[in-house]
């Protein structure tokens, strides 16, 4: 098999496995209170010093664009789990903090997510396979741009 055919072949599992884990654990999620995007928005602010950063570094974490992450964060402002406040350094810049509310909601969602992860993800792997997909997907995502053709794979 040609190095090509091994990382076509590679993507496709990684992809593939992606897609149906996602979709279990969007089908398990554990509350109405939120949606499986919503957590995510709320799962990396927690991440963050002070729990609040700018929609454009909160973008950068989140797999939907700009304008849709600005029209979810105006529907949990509105619900009183996020707040938005003007960028101090940068007028033109928006911050958005997690409300006290809007952690404990994320707190208590995250345990019981937590589990449906545990249940779907470690009831499928061994606990050293799951430290070496950690590893992998580290190591793949850290590795930054396209690694150039080769004469062989270059298709020119």
């Amino acid at each position: 098999m040609s190095e090509t055919s091994v990382a076509v072949g590679a993507w496709e599992a990684l992809f593939r496995a992606q897609v149906s884990v996602m979709r279990e654990l969007n089908d398990c999620f554990p509350t109405q209170e939120i949606s499986f995007n919503e957590y995510d928005v709320l799962f990396n602010l927690s991440n963050q010093p002070e729990r609040r950063a700018r929609i454009r570094d909160l973008t950068r974490h989140l797999l939907l664009t700009q304008p849709s992450i600005s029209r979810m964060v105006d529907r949990l402002t509105a619900r009183g789990i996020v707040e938005k406040l003007n960028d101090p350094a940068d007028a033109r810049g928006i911050i958005v903090a997690l409300t006290d509310h809007g952690y404990e909601l994320y707190r208590r969602t995250a345990v019981a997510h937590a589990a449906t992860i545990r249940r779907r993800v470690g009831g499928s792997l061994p606990h050293d396979d799951l430290v070496a997909l950690t590893d992998l997907c580290t190591r793949l995502l850290a590795g930054g741009g396209p690694a150039p053709l080769t004469d062989q794979e270059n298709p020119a």
